[in-house]
């Protein structure tokens, strides 16, 4: 088994914007998008293309891996006029939100980056960590604790 070597700082920071990107709400990116009101001029690398992949589960995150299932995904690469280039592959069927994520992508490895954080990034890691709390808080409401009580002597 080969060795992992460790993310740099700005690998691992594309990483976690990357996967916010793939896991967030379509609707709610597309808005935020229209919001800020960009328009990026660019040309496709690769187009959004619909396809399969498969997912692969752990019992209890730690045992061997097995066949989960497949899901669809949408990915696509693409170049801004300024000449930065976006990959995207989010979960779903969704070309724009493919698009979106492509070119918030290739505007984060920029000067622009402060500015998508704020408007876009930030926002909808908020609201994503709302909905986990509320997600949590639901379960948590349907929680039973179990105890022992001790007999004998007093």
């Amino acid at each position: 088994m080969s060795e992992r070597r460790e993310l740099t700082e700005e690998e691992a920071a594309r990483k976690a914007w990357m996967s916010l990107l793939a896991k967030a709400p379509a609707a709610r990116l597309v808005a935020l998008w229209a919001e800020a009101g960009r328009e990026a001029g660019f040309t496709w690398l690769r187009a959004p293309e619909v396809g399969g992949v498969m997912v692969r589960g752990r019992a209890g995150g730690t045992g061997a891996a097995f066949n989960l299932g497949e899901m669809s995904v949408t990915r696509c690469a693409l170049k801004t006029e300024a000449g930065a280039v976006g990959h995207a592959m989010v979960q779903g069927r969704d070309r724009k939100k493919a698009e979106i994520a492509a070119l918030v992508d290739a505007g984060m490895q920029g000067a622009d980056a402060p500015r998508l954080r704020a408007e876009l990034l930030d926002p909808l890691e908020a609201e994503m960590t709302a909905a986990r709390a509320a997600r949590a808080a639901r379960a948590d409401q349907t929680k039973v604790d179990f105890f022992t009580m001790v007999r004998g002597e007093d």
